[in-house]
């Protein structure tokens, strides 16, 4: 009553407001998600599918990687040969044929449903990555669970639901989002036994799911990369081992059974493959492909540390909570949580640095360890608030450059800013200053919560709006449509100077690729053929067009930039009129 009747009137003296802080309501959805135990899994599909599908089904087919793995699912539709593995009348025998498998039932279940052109279409041969991708991101929320709390766990979730070089691979029709989904799977299982052991539980009758998930799980994955996957646990278990000086949990893998039950999954292809082409797949993946990384391929070398340097963009929004977690989780390094996260990343990362080849998705299989610890520190209120605080302006630092850079290659490129972007990168940079100017220890999850929604505002602008209007970097769609206009059945097209397997994908498997005088030999032979003919070529083209009297007129010319080769380009459509 006395405070009532003392309280000052009209506003004398103003009680201080609290900041806008729109992670309050983020975190308040967190509370709701958490307080059951299979809405987790619901809202982290549904985030997935926001954060990934934005760009999914428009953008074209990207150079150089994944048009040739859809290029040679392609094939097997088009063959029925699920066995061999060709890009146009070349094997193809760097990965196993797991990929292939997932990409062709996609496009064959798209075939049967009736959806036409499904061969050519892109986004069908993305789906397994999409699938991985967000699998991937359930994995992690499971695998979590066996160190964290729920909350905690869907931060985790989070971190690689948002994560930079996720949103990437789950666009791409490659091998490297369900290789991510069958890593954390084993990982996670691992890590279920591991500490089972550490806290002495002895179970009656100890349950087959783990170790049959485990076993599964290498084996989807040495289907998709080949050993790779057995590197990130060996490794593991290797470091675990020496710190332990025990090796004794090892036996509730159930290794004679799971090893018998792997084989069973793995063998009948790699059989079949070798029956088919003897020891040729074994000598290109191995020794052509994965020993020759060791050196570096394809101009793809890199120095030491370029995988610390990448991991602030790749591994954005969560890198910067993960630099500020670094020092707490190194304390701790001792418990046997922490033990076995750090034993799952750091030796395979010094690997990647080590070897010569470095491509930023390498090290993706290791990011789900990096997003536990982070958010093991944010639990336990271990995070840094030291002068690495700093680190948080990244949060807003990485939506305005990206931002910026977005808008001079769209200008650049199409001449045009692309206004329906806009509205979303507000937004985005709205959201990351939020996530930079509130944190605190305190208030570091508010803050992520911040920075995700920053992130996915980002990935609207970015992959929804502005790379599909980027039409100059795709210039195989338009060869492809410029020929499914012309008016003769059956066009047949060979290619002089512009050999992006892109092309192939879309104008079709038997796409010659040529020089400028082979493209006139091929223009000569018959009706309805078609010479896509780059500038740089077209002198050949036309002293050897002149040298047979070949008479041809240029249907159509289309200019872009291949950015496969970091150059402009135009091609000229040549039709034949006969010859004189």
């Amino acid at each position: 009553m006395a405070e009532t009747l003392f309280r000052p009137r009209f506003g004398q003296v103003r009680e201080p407001k609290t900041p806008v802080n729109p992670g309050r309501g983020l975190a308040a959805v967190i509370d709701f998600v958490t307080a059951g135990r299979i809405r987790p899994v619901f809202f982290l599909a549904v985030v997935g599918l926001l954060f990934f599908l934005p760009g999914f089904f428009n953008i074209p087919p990207i150079d150089r990687d994944e048009a040739r793995f859809a290029q040679a699912t392609k094939q097997m539709v088009e063959t029925g040969d699920f066995v061999d593995i060709r890009f146009q009348d070349e094997v193809r025998y760097k990965k196993p044929v797991g990929i292939y498998w997932l990409q062709a039932a996609s496009v064959e279940t798209a075939r049967a449903l009736g959806l036409p052109r499904a061969q050519i279409r892109i986004w069908l041969y993305r789906v397994p990555s999409l699938i991985g991708a967000i699998g991937a991101v359930l994995l992690t929320y499971w695998a979590a669970l066996a160190f964290v709390t729920r909350r905690s766990a869907v931060l985790a979730g989070l971190i690689m639901c948002s994560s930079v070089l996720l949103g990437v691979e789950a666009r791409l029709a490659k091998t490297d989002a369900m290789l991510l989904l069958t890593v954390a799977a084993a990982m996670g299982a691992l890590a279920r036994i591991y500490l089972s052991w550490q806290r002495g539980e002895d179970p009656e009758h100890p349950s087959w799911i783990h170790p049959a998930i485990f076993w599964t799980a290498l084996a989807g994955g040495i289907l998709l990369k080949g050993p790779l996957i057995l590197m990130f646990v060996g490794l593991t278990i290797i470091t675990v081992a020496i710190f332990d000086r025990s090796a004794a949990w090892l036996w509730r893998l159930r290794p004679i059974w799971g090893l018998m039950w792997m084989l069973v999954l793995v063998l009948p292809w790699f059989v079949a493959i070798f029956l088919r082409a003897g020891d040729t797949f074994f000598a290109d993946s191995i020794g052509g492909d994965m020993l020759s990384k060791l050196a570096a391929q394809e101009s793809h070398g890199a120095p030491p540390g370029t995988y610390l340097l990448l991991f602030w963009i790749t591994f954005w929004p969560g890198a910067p909570l993960a630099g500020l977690a670094a020092p707490a989780i190194w304390r701790a390094r001792r418990e046997p949580a922490v033990q076995f996260l750090l034993a799952w990343l750091i030796p395979s990362w010094i690997v990647f640095e080590l070897v010569l080849t470095k491509l930023p998705h390498y090290v993706l299989p290791l990011y789900p360890a990096i997003a536990i610890l982070s958010v093991m520190a944010i639990e336990r209120r271990m995070l840094s608030i030291s002068w690495l605080r700093r680190g948080a302006a990244w949060w807003f630092a990485i939506p305005a450059l990206t931002l910026i850079l977005a808008v001079i290659a769209t200008i650049t490129l199409t001449r045009q800013p692309v206004f329906l972007a806009w509205p979303f990168a507000a937004v985005a940079l709205i959201f990351g200053l939020f996530a930079w100017w509130l944190y605190d220890d305190n208030r570091a999850e508010q803050s992520f919560l911040n920075a995700v929604a920053a992130a996915m505002f980002l990935s609207l602008a970015v992959y929804g709006i502005i790379v599909s209007a980027l039409t100059p970097l795709f210039p195989s769609p338009e060869v492809a449509r410029a020929l499914r206009n012309v008016v003769c059945v059956g066009p047949k097209a060979a290619a002089a100077g512009y050999h992006e397997p892109s092309l192939v994908f879309m104008t079709g498997t038997s796409t010659l690729l040529t020089d400028g005088s082979g493209a006139a030999d091929f223009l000569s032979h018959g009706s309805c053929r078609f010479a896509l003919v780059e500038s740089r070529s077209e002198r050949a083209f036309a002293q050897r067009a002149e040298a047979i009297g070949l008479r041809y007129n240029v249907a159509t010319r289309i200019d872009g930039y291949n950015f496969s080769q970091g150059k402009w380009i135009s091609i000229a459509i040549f039709r034949s009129e006969g010859t004189y």
